[in-house]
């Protein structure tokens, strides 16, 4: 099969994109805090110093040897954000996948192979963290509401030495505004908004900072918000061919499908014991409830879908934490420890799948009655899905100001997934059922639990007056298991499911709820003693780094590094295991401040190299599969841009060119251990293919201007965001099925006006009412069901009023 070597039009020429990212400023990007710094008597001083905690440990952005974007609290207020999709889009290293809120695949710099983060499927390969604690669960991170939020840090490339296996492509941070002992603070916002062929929505917020002591405060967050839903499900009548029976959706079709309920609260406690030690106890609750889908079917119409079952996915979880600051002699020390509990129920419907397998196979002579009768084959999907997880970080770090500075500690990590899927058809006999479950044609009853051990520690040394040196090293162990049942009833299928199970029917039971169980390790299980599958592996990761200060105002820095992710079992239980992957880093970056610090513009060149590629796709029965794709090479440059361009006008930007492709074939094989097969007449990705899910390009840029309009400030902001075109899929026979991703530009308008302590906001996101292709998928197989592709797009145009007050 030959490679495809497409392009998009006008950047087939390597050089040019990266020798305009390097050479101009207006091929930069778009860091935090644009704000002017200024003397005493308000003559301005430049852009705003930003201290992030990127090294665990607080330091200006420009001193931190690192390719990172941070967003502090007011840009994220003048960017209306709210959620993840709001602030990915001013992130040029990150895409993304998803079907909804709570459901986002996220990935950085181009590490990408589709796919990831089903059930059972492999860890994400970013780390998304919530001050110190770590919130991404197995299937992916919390979908956590952006409101009082001190600073949003993205840190690109492997990070895995402070931050671990989720890091194998970057880190992103959410940075929590902490309770303050000096004085009372309160504030709140309340918006309405309207969303294009759509529905109205609200929201609330607020605040409280109360001392209750000298030494100690509380801080209260709360939030409310409701997304008004803009798919319709439209009725109709599909037949099905083998029984000539039919499907009528006229029960639930409904306009506005897919509106979403947020609501949730933050509470955190600190203490200053004495002048070394601290205590913050904090809990964050959250509950998500989506209606319908936010993929829309081609097939049908532009925001439209003729759903059969109802639908929505209901996310409800709840982190507690404790950090511990304090020191011990010259070393400050901190422990951060968590405890999360996440559950999801959904339903989803799954018509698709019955649709074209009885188009194809006759699928629909296989579902009868309990008189022999054909029933109609429509199936829908229950889930059930119960997360914990629980970390645990001690570290220590010499002081800063030491020419000799080390940052080490300890980490564990444990964290479980009891998985429950139902297949179902509606009057099915008895005898075909799974035992226990009534119309399940199909069941997942599984429980997985990873486990990772860690010691970590990063040594730096200032060589020169200008010159530091850096080294750190990981070295972790992770086991992850896998155990209980999957499949049919013995009466529809002889060979899987009830029919493959240790001790057929009466066999033991490892997952409670399970008929028996048939998912285990067979080389060493017994009736007796039944012992689940494993992967483990202990391995190092590494960083290595130089930084040079060529003056106050300008550093280059040249790291090399090395992250990773574990592998794990397929649910599948008749597939090898999938091994680790790892991603070795080679980057070169700068930093410069010029012009009185009124223009900032950092950014870096990097090239990966992936191996072991895990790749995770849709199998039989629509089965989560995941095997290894060899390797890959991504190359890139990112880059960012500050301009304080005159008094109260800024201009920010930001932009990143990222090219991944693989380096050998993807047969879509592996051998028994889990490597992967290599050599085969006819691969499914060969050689030269560019990886999915991340655009060759993406750029962003923010105008703002504040002026005096009377007693009144003001404030006029435009942004313009633009994404190059993608695939969904590594595979080129899918690839071509579910169809290339377009590229698209999105424009927003902002305007406020504020006095004293209140702000009235007026905006249009989405301003000129665009459909940005985000992801494309189809319910099963792409091979089966690729006449029906959905595609999830972002919100229409949304006209919104906010009023805030500040106290």
């Amino acid at each position: 099969m030959a490679t495809d070597k497409r392009t998009d039009k006008g950047l087939n020429r390597r050089a040019y994109v990266p020798m305009l990212l390097a050479t101009t400023i207006l091929a930069a990007g778009a860091p935090a805090l644009a704000q002017e710094q200024q003397d005493a008597d308000g003559t301005s001083m430049g852009l705003e110093e930003i201290v992030v905690t990127a090294q665990k440990r607080s330091e200006n952005l420009q001193d931190v040897p690192v390719s990172i974007l941070a967003y502090g609290n007011e840009k994220l207020e003048e960017l209306q954000v709210s959620d993840f999709f709001d602030y990915a889009k001013y992130l040029p290293s990150v895409s993304y996948q998803t079907f909804g809120p709570g459901a986002t695949l996220v990935y950085m710099r181009g590490v990408a192979s589709g796919g990831d983060g089903n059930h059972s499927g492999s860890l994400p390969s970013v780390g998304i963290y919530l001050d110190e604690q770590p919130i991404t669960t197995i299937q992916g991170s919390l979908d956590v509401h952006i409101y009082d939020i001190a600073r949003v840090e993205a840190l690109s490339g492997p990070q895995g030495t402070l931050y671990g296996a989720s890091s194998e492509a970057g880190t992103l941070r959410i940075i929590t505004n902490k309770p303050d002992p000096s004085a009372f603070s309160a504030g709140y916002d309340l918006e309405v908004n309207s969303v294009a062929h759509g529905e109205m929505g609200y929201v609330g917020e607020g605040y409280v900072n109360a001392p209750v002591a000298d030494n100690a405060a509380v801080r209260l967050v709360g939030w409310y918000q409701q997304d008004g839903g803009y798919i319709d499900n439209i009725a109709g009548i599909r037949t099905y061919p083998t029984s000539g029976l039919s499907d009528d959706n006229s029960a639930v079709a409904e306009d506005n499908y897919n509106d979403v309920k947020t609501y949730g609260a933050r509470l955190a406690l600190k203490v200053d014991l004495n002048e070394n030690w601290t205590i913050t106890p904090s809990i964050m609750a959250q509950k998500q409830e989506s209606n319908g889908v936010f993929g829309y079917d081609s097939s049908v119409g532009e925001l439209q879908v003729r759903h059969i079952h109802p639908e929505f996915y209901n996310d409800k979880w709840v982190q507690a934490g404790l950090t511990v600051e304090g020191k011990v002699g010259n070393f400050d020390m901190v422990y951060a420890g968590t405890y999360l509990r996440r559950g999801i129920d959904s339903a989803a419907d799954y018509a698709d799948y019955a649709y074209f397998y009885d188009v194809l196979y006759g699928y629909g002579a296989y579902f009868y009655d309990d008189m022999g009768d054909l029933v109609n084959p429509t199936q829908y999907i229950q889930g059930r899905d119960r997360f914990t997880k629980q970390t645990h970080e001690l570290r220590f770090s010499s002081p800063a100001e030491n020419p000799l500075r080390f940052v080490g500690g300890l980490f564990y990590q444990r964290q479980s997934h009891n998985i429950q899927q139902r297949y179902l058809v509606d009057d099915i006999a008895t005898d075909i059922e799974v035992p226990g479950w009534s119309d399940t044609i199909w069941l997942t009853k599984q429980r997985r639990i990873d486990r990772d051990y860690a010691v970590f520690g990063e040594l730096s040394y200032d060589a020169t007056e200008n010159l530091t040196l850096t080294g750190g090293v990981r070295v972790f162990r992770y086991k992850n298991t896998l155990e209980g049942f999957f499949g049919y009833s013995s009466n529809f299928s002889s060979r899987t499911g009830v029919a493959a199970c240790i001790g057929g029917i009466d066999g033991p039971v490892l997952v409670e709820g399970s008929p028996c169980t048939n998912l285990y390790d067979e080389n060493v299980s017994t009736t007796s003693n039944v012992v689940p599958r494993a992967a483990e592996k202990t391995d190092l990761t590494y960083k290595f780094n130089a930084a040079y200060k060529i003056d106050d105002d300008s550093m280059v820095y040249a790291t090399w590094s090395r992250g990773f992710r574990p592998g794990g079992i397929n649910r599948r239980g008749t597939l090898p295991p999938y091994q680790p992957d790892f991603l070795t880093n080679y980057e070169l970056g700068w930093k410069t401040s010029f012009m009185d610090k009124r223009v900032r513009w950092n950014g870096a060149f990097f090239l990966q190299d992936w191996k072991g590629v895990q790749f995770s796709l849709l199998g039989q029965n629509g089965l989560t599969e995941i095997t290894n794709a060899t390797q890959a090479r991504i190359k890139g440059v990112e880059s960012d841009v500050s301009i304080l361009l005159t008094e109260g006008f800024t201009l920010t930007g930001n932009a990143a060119y990222t090219v991944g492709k693989l380096t050998e074939d993807y047969c879509g094989e592996a051998a028994p251990d889990g490597t992967p097969i290599t050599d085969c007449a006819d691969p499914q990705a060969p050689d030269g293919t560019r990886l999915p899910v991340t655009p060759k390009f993406k750029t962003s840029w923010t105008g703002r201007y504040e002026f005096p309009v009377g007693e009144f400030n003001a404030a006029a902001q435009a942004v313009v965001a633009y994404q190059g075109s993608s695939f969904t899929d590594l595979r080129i026979l899918e690839r071509g099925i579910v169809g290339k991703q377009d590229s698209y530009t999105l424009a927003d308008f902002t305007f406020s006006l504020s006095k004293d302590n209140w702000t009235v906001t007026a905006y249009l996101q989405n301003a000129f009412d665009k459909r940005a292709s985000i992801t494309r998928y189809a319910e099963c197989a792409e091979t089966t069901c690729g006449d029906e592709i959905y595609i999830v797009t972002n919100q229409p145009r949304t006209f919104g009023l906010k009023f805030g007050q500040k106290f």
